[in-house]
Order: C-alpha cells, then structure tokens, then sequence
C-alpha cells in the first residue's frame, strides 16, 4: 500500500472559464480521502494551496494570460511535491486547471533526476496542452503546461520545475486526444511524441493503448506520473468541465485505463484537474474524478 500525500491547488487562473478553483472541495466533498484510507493506504492531507484569483491578478501578456501569478503557485507546488517524493510519499494533486501539472510534474521530476533517473509522464487529455505562447490560440496557459515540461515555452515557464525539460520525449505519451491546434500537431510531429488519439482508442481498445503507454512512459524510468484533465473523459459522463469535446474516454475505458496503469506499480503521482463544479450536474464529474483515483490506487471489482 502507499503513503499518499494530497495537495489541493484551487486555481483557475490558467482557464478562460471561471470554476476550478472550487475543484479540490468538489473532490474531498466525494470522502475521497477517507475512501482511499478504507483500500488501506495512509493518507496525508496537505491541505490547499492559496491561489490568486483572475480578478484581483494582472493578467499581463495576452499571450500568457497570468502567467507570473501561475508560475508562483507552481513553484511552491514544486517544491512541495518534491518534498513528499524526498518522504516517498505518492503526491496526489487536486485541481485547479491544468497549469498546476507545470509544478506537481516538475517537482516529482526534479527529485527523481537527482536521483539519476528520468520520470515517465502519461498526459490524459481531450487537448495537447502542448502550446507556448507563439501557437496559442487563446493565450491561456492550461494549454501550455506539457510544452513547458518539455522544454518549450518561455523561461518563465520551462524555469518553474528546476530543471529543463523535465520530461523527455521519449517518456511522454498522450491519450485521449481529440482537439490539437495545429502548432501543437507540429510540435507532436516535430519531436515524434507519442499521442494516442481517441481513434486509435476506438481501432485498438484502451487496454492495448494503457499497455504501449506504460512501456513507453516506464522504458528507463523512475515512474510514471498521470496527470489527467476531467475533460478526456466524454462530457456525457463527466459534464463538469471547462472545455468539453464530445467523444472521449467511456465511463469503462477511463476506469480500465486508471486500472492497467495501478497493476503496472509504476505510479510515481496523480494530478486530477479541470473539475469545475459550476457546470457539473449533482457533483457527478467530481465523484467520477474520485472513482478514477481508487481505482488508479488499486481498487477492484473482485
């Protein structure tokens, strides 16, 4: 069993649509932590990051909309992930939009790196997050957080982790994309990142997908970190998203995908990002967002 620490980042600073701030109430409100201690891990609750809110915050280049104030909270982030890998504990990290993975991603690897090893990172997203500020579309930075651990983007990004890039290529992957901007397809294609389409998802099943996945984020590594965006899963499942695309992850293929990735016992962390309970229905997105973190920490049917 594991030693979990959690860490809730209330921000929505990097989305253009306001509500994931409420995020981390939305998932502890679901037991999840009592949920996770019933499986018998032992749970460490590290409480919530303070996090600006986009009203009282400059918004500054309109090409990095709130970038300084997002790098702030990522680099306390970092650092407290990196803390709780030194303690190996398994950070869990409860968003907030999706720019918080720039820290919780960054602090797991640097530590990691210190200790001669590369981190493996599965990205599970409807969208690449694979953007810097001269491809964006919008200037939001919750579509730019994969770029910058890569090592793209500007030095106030790639700098947060400590390290640049935090994650090669070759230890990346994607699944359940569906809408990339065409500067993010350049870039997959550029560097031969491997992306799992939700067509691929459809042609070879998730099971085979999560397998090529684990072998390529885990070939060499200290760990796979998941960091996962509500919004992978499709939005008549999981409604309570800032950016839904219809035709994502089945309730199934997103349970059996987070079940392949726990009977690997590669997990290096968890982020659970992009719940907005301002447009969810009952907390459903929030409850099904809890469910995929049991599983991804070993619960089963039998």
């Amino acid at each position: 069993m594991s030693h979990i620490r959690v860490v809730g980042v209330p921000m929505d600073l990097g989305a253009r649509t306001r509500g994931t701030d409420m995020g981390p109430s939305a998932l502890r409100l679901t037991g999840l932590l009592g949920r996770l201690r019933a499986l018998g891990h032992a749970v460490e609750d590290g409480g919530n990051f303070a996090a600006p809110i986009p009203e009282l915050s400059d918004v500054g280049d309109t090409r990095l909309r709130f970038g300084e104030p997002i790098a702030a909270v990522c680099r306390r982030l970092a650092d407290a992930v990196a803390s709780a890998v030194r303690e190996e504990q398994v950070p869990l990290v409860l968003g907030g939009d999706h720019s918080l993975s720039l820290g919780s991603v960054g602090g797991a690897a640097r530590v990691h790196r210190e200790r001669g090893r590369p981190l493996g990172l599965i990205w599970v997203d409807a969208h690449g997050d694979i953007n810097t500020p001269e491809t964006t579309p919008s200037g939001s930075v919750h579509g730019m957080p994969l770029a910058a651990l890569l090592g793209h983007g500007p030095d106030l990004l790639t700098d947060v982790p400590g390290l640049s890039p935090a994650v090669h290529y070759e230890h990346a992957v994607l699944i359940a994309s569906r809408d990339l901007d065409p500067g993010e397809r350049d870039l997959i294609r550029q560097h031969g990142i491997r992306a799992f389409t939700m067509s691929e998802v459809d042609r070879r099943g998730i099971a085979a997908v999560a397998g090529e996945a684990l072998a390529i984020a885990g070939r060499g590594t200290a760990g796979v970190y998941v960091s996962l965006d509500m919004d992978a899963v499709d939005p008549e499942v999981a409604p309570g998203v800032g950016t839904p695309v219809r035709g994502g992850l089945t309730y199934r293929e997103s349970h059996l995908l987070m079940e392949v990735i726990a009977e690997s016992g590669r997990l290096a962390g968890v982020d659970v990002t992009e719940v907005n309970p301002s447009l969810d229905d009952r907390n459903a997105t929030a409850e099904l967002a809890a469910e995929l973190v049991l599983s991804i920490f070993g619960k089963r049917i039998l």
